[in-house]
C-alpha cells in the first residue's frame, strides 16, 4: 500500500447496552513479531492489494407508506428521521435509494399514473398524486446538507387496463397489444420526475416478475422479460435519449437469480441494454447464485433491491438487526455493488399497507403517540452505509473462525474499513492483520463492529 496505516477507529454497536454506533477508543498498529503474533488468537487478516467490485451505496426506498407516516407527524419529527438517514456524519449517509413507479403494496390505495383505458398516447399521464407526499419525501432528502444518493425506480404493476387480468393487484401480465405503450411509460415516468427537479438513476424491469402478489404484481417469464427489454424498453430509452438510465433485470429473490440471468443475458440484443441486475433475499440465502452470475458475467452488476423483515413490527428485536448484518456481509463478499432496505419508516403496525402486508423498518412511529423508535437494523445498516463510501472497493479479508463475518473495503481517501459481526452469545479477542502490522482488540457478543483504519 502506498498510504501508511497506523490508528483504527472503532465504532460499535452491541446488544443489552447503549452502544449504538458508538465510538470507542483509539487503537494502533505495531510492527508484527513473532512473540505479538498469537497464533492461537482469532485473527482477520486484511490484503489491500487484493481488490474486487467498486461499491455504489447503500440505502433504503421511499414509498407511499413512509411517506404517509412521515405526514402524521411533526415537521422536527420528519426532519429528524430524514436527517438520520441521509446526513453524512449526524445521520447514516444514505447513498442509493429506491422508490415505484405507480403503486405498491407499501401504497395507501392502488393508483396508475394513467387511468384512462385505451390511452396509448399517454395523453392523460400524471403524476400530481406522487406531488402530494412522495416527492416531496424525496426532494427533503435531497435538501439534507452533504445528501448525495442516486435513485431508481421499480414498478409493481402497469395500470389495471393494459393487463390481462384487468386489475392491478393478484397477477396477470402486459398484454402484447401494450409493450410499446408501456416502455413509453417509464419514460414519460423519468421525465415528469425530471420536470420536478428528481433525476432518476436507473430502473428495474418488474418489482418480482415471477409472483403473483395479492397486491400489485405482474408476472413476467425470463423469456419474456428478455424480449420485453430487446424490443420495447431498451429501444423506447435510446430513441427518448434516455440511454443513459441503468436498466436491471430481475428484481426477485436469490434462489433464480442465475437461471433469469443466464436466460436473459446469453442474449446479446437484449444484454446490450442492461446494466445489471437486482435481487431479494425473501427465499434464503443462495449467495452463491450471486457469485456464479458474476463469474459468467462479470460486465453486470448485482444489486440488492429490495429486502425487509415480514410479519409486522418486531421493536426492539437484535436479531433483525443481526439478519441485516449478515445478508450485507455475505452479498458484498459475492460481488453486490449497492445494497438497498425497503420502507425507510412505517408505523407501528408496520403500514400503511393497502391489503394488510405489514413489515418492519430500521425506523418505527407510534403516530398515536408520536414517538420514533430506532430498530437494531437502523444501526446494522449504518455500519455499512456511513462508512464505506461510493467508489470503495472491495479487498481481500480472511478468517478462519466460521462465528463471526467479516468484509473489508478501502475507500477512495485510502481509509481502509473492516465490518465485524458477532452474532453468537461469546465473546472474542482477535487481532486484525494488515501488511506487516497487528492491532489487538475484543469482539463483544451480539455486536457489530466497523474498524476504520487511517
Amino acid at each position: 500500500m502506498s498510504k501508511k496505516l497506523n490508528k483504527i477507529t472503532i465504532i460499535q454497536s452491541v446488544k443489552d447496552t447503549d452502544d449504538r454506533l458508538k465510538k470507542k477508543e483509539e487503537i494502533y498498529f505495531k510492527k508484527l513479531k513473532d512473540e505479538e503474533n498469537d497464533k492461537n488468537l482469532l485473527t482477520v487478516d486484511i490484503n489491500p492489494n487484493e481488490k474486487f467490485q467498486e461499491i455504489i451505496g447503500f440505502g433504503g426506498a421511499f414509498t407511499d407508506a413512509g411517506a404517509y407516516v412521515l405526514s402524521q407527524i411533526s415537521s422536527n419529527q420528519r426532519d429528524e428521521i430524514i436527517r438520520a438517514y441521509f446526513h453524512p456524519e449526524e445521520g447514516i449517509g444514505y447513498t442509493f435509494c429506491r422508490t415505484h413507479i405507480n403503486s405498491c403494496d407499501f401504497s395507501t390505495e392502488n393508483y396508475s399514473y394513467d387511468e384512462v383505458e385505451g390511452d396509448i398516447e399517454l395523453k392523460h399521464f400524471d403524476i400530481s398524486r406522487d406531488r402530494v407526499r412522495l416527492i416531496p419525501f424525496i426532494k427533503d432528502a435531497m435538501k439534507v446538507e452533504g445528501a448525495n444518493f442516486k435513485l431508481f425506480a421499480s414498478p409493481w404493476s402497469p395500470p389495471a387496463w393494459m393487463k390481462t387480468n384487468g386489475e392491478m393487484n393478484n397477477g396477470g401480465k402486459l398484454k402484447e397489444e401494450y409493450k410499446d405503450v408501456w416502455a413509453r411509460y417509464y419514460a414519460k415516468y423519468i421525465k415528469e420526475y425530471e420536470k420536478e427537479g428528481i433525476n432518476i438513476w436507473g430502473i428495474t424491469v418488474q418489482n418480482e416478475p415471477d409472483a403473483t402478489q395479492v397486491w400489485d404484481s405482474c408476472r413476467y417469464t425470463a423469456e419474456e422479460e428478455r424480449d420485453f427489454v430487446k424490443n420495447n424498453l431498451g429501444p423506447t430509452l435510446k430513441k427518448e435519449g434516455l440511454e443513459h438510465i441503468k436498466i436491471m433485470v430481475w428484481d426477485h429473490n436469490r434462489d433464480a437469480l442465475y437461471d433469469r440471468a443466464k436466460v436473459i443475458l446469453s442474449d446479446k440484443e437484449a444484454a446490450k441494454y442492461i446494466w445489471g441486475i437486482g435481487f431479494h433475499w425473501y427465499s434464503g440465502d443462495q449467495f452463491y447464485n450471486l457469485a456464479k452470475t458474476h463469474e459468467e458475467f462479470p460486465d453486470k452488476k448485482l444489486v440488492f433491491t429490495e429486502g425487509c423483515i415480514e410479519g409486522g413490527v418486531k421493536l426492539g428485536s437484535w436479531d433483525i438487526g443481526e439478519r441485516y448484518g449478515y445478508n450485507i456481509i455475505n452479498d458484498l463478499n459475492n460481488w453486490t455493488v449497492a445494497w438497498v432496505d425497503w420502507n425507510m419508516v412505517l408505523n407501528e403496525k408496520g403500514g400503511p399497507n393497502h391489503v394488510g402486508n405489514y413489515c418492519d423498518a430500521p425506523i418505527i412511529v407510534d403516530t398515536n403517540n408520536k414517538k420514533i423508535y430506532y430498530q437494531s437494523s437502523y444501526y446494522y445498516l449504518g455500519h455499512f452505509s456511513k462508512y464505506i463510501r461510493p467508489g470503495a472497493k472491495r479487498i481481500g479479508c480472511k478468517t478462519e473462525n466460521k462465528d463471526i463475518q467479516t468484509t473489508a473495503f478501502i475507500n477512495k481517501d485510502g481509509k481502509v474499513v473492516v465490518i465485524i459481526m458477532n452474532p453468537t452469545g461469546k465473546s472474542f479477542d482477535f487481532q486484525l492483520k494488515l501488511d506487516d502490522n497487528i492491532a489487538k482488540y475484543k469482539s463483544l457478543a451480539h455486536s457489530i463492529m466497523t474498524l476504520i483504519c487511517e
